[in-house]
């Protein structure tokens, strides 16, 4: 496996663990290799949301999540997109923390 997938891998799981059980079940689904005629019309579909993040209904948060269902699929995007992933997942692990700990 190469280092690219196996940090995509683990930022994956690293995701699965912030999100709502059933949000990582469907995560899990699109990430086998069958659903790939889902993954990227859902990918292509979600990015070009988050470049047209400005008319409602759409949103920044579109592209980064359309980039992580492409990732799997386009080599040059894993490393990048999961350490990205890593790293949101913790500063999200992290403002939910000192959220619970105020009075």
């Amino acid at each position: 496996m190469t280092h690219g997938k196996h940090e995509l891998r683990l930022a994956f799981r690293r995701l699965e663990q912030e999100v709502p059980a059933w949000l990582g079940a469907g995560l899990r689904w699109l990430r086998h290799p069958r659903s790939v005629w889902v993954r990227w019309p859902a990918g292509l579909l979600l990015v070009l949301g988050g470049v047209f993040a400005i008319l409602p209904g759409l949103g920044l948060w579109m592209l980064p999540v359309g980039l992580l269902l492409l990732a799997g699929d386009v080599p040059f995007l894993r490393r990048p997109v999961a350490r990205f992933t890593i790293w949101s997942a913790e500063k999200w692990a992290a403002l939910r923390l000192r959220l619970a700990r105020r009075p």
